[in-house]
């Protein structure tokens, strides 16, 4: 596939537990069943004590490429892991360690350069998460001059996070590629109630996704953004 139809995006998200790595391996498997050739990278992981590997977001990944989770497949797709479930910044400290940001840049850059027809790069928590004392996810896209996927989801108070999280990525100049609507679990906000209410504040693709089983990750609302590129919009957000 020549260059100009290879796709590079980086999930982001409003928040933590927003189902960014549920959403990522959605669109794996979507991209395999094309026929296309898909890697997916989940850089830095927090909270990696808790529960068993495979289970984890790289694990999750992993079982969508089809690939064991080992722990050379995890070192290698998640090179940067810590312990206890907090922003990076914090996690790091607590072990006495620190992102090495151009590393992390660089990691990004050399997987964005493979010859896959589609490369995910999956961040952590939300668009403003804090990475090292002077660094957040938002610097991390931006550095990497990549296309954000942004995933939300229908919880009362989603759409001014991602409206929010909306504006710090335009701010930034940064392309968005689409919104997609992950809905919540037990939310008192209807799906479609969300969508339409974001269709009013921007002109970006938006795509919703119903709830689903833990580890189905088939989602077919999730081919047409991997099936076709359209360009990204990153027109501003509109004011109320």
């Amino acid at each position: 596939m020549n260059e100009i139809m290879r796709q590079r995006f980086f999930i982001t998200s409003t928040g933590t537990g927003i189902g960014k790595s549920f959403i990522t391996a959605g669109l794996v498997r979507q991209a395999k069943a094309l026929g296309k050739s898909v890697a997916a990278y989940k850089p830095i992981m927090t909270g990696c004590t808790e529960g068993p590997i495979e289970q984890s977001d790289a694990g999750i990944l992993l079982q969508a490429l089809e690939l064991p989770a080992s722990f050379a497949n995890i070192e290698r797709i998640a090179p940067w892991r810590f312990k206890a479930p907090l922003a990076p910044s914090m996690a790091a400290r607590l072990e006495k360690q620190s992102i090495d940001f151009n590393a992390l840049v660089r990691f990004g850059h050399d997987a964005m350069a493979e010859t896959k027809d589609v490369v995910l790069i999956e961040g952590v928590g939300g668009v403003m998460v804090p990475l090292d004392d002077t660094r957040t996810v938002l610097d991390w896209i931006e550095e990497l001059h990549i296309e954000a996927t942004l995933v939300t989801g229908t919880y009362l108070g989603a759409l001014s996070h991602t409206l929010t999280a909306l504006d710090a990525l335009q701010h930034r100049k940064i392309p968005i590629f689409a919104i997609i609507v992950n809905e919540s679990a037990e939310s008192t906000v209807a799906l479609q109630a969300t969508v339409d209410e974001l269709v009013r504040f921007t002109h970006l693709p938006i795509v919703p996704v119903k709830r689903r089983k833990t580890g189905e990750e088939n989602i077919s609302e999730l081919r047409a953004l991997i099936e076709t590129r359209p360009s990204p919009l990153a027109g501003e957000v509109a004011k109320t």
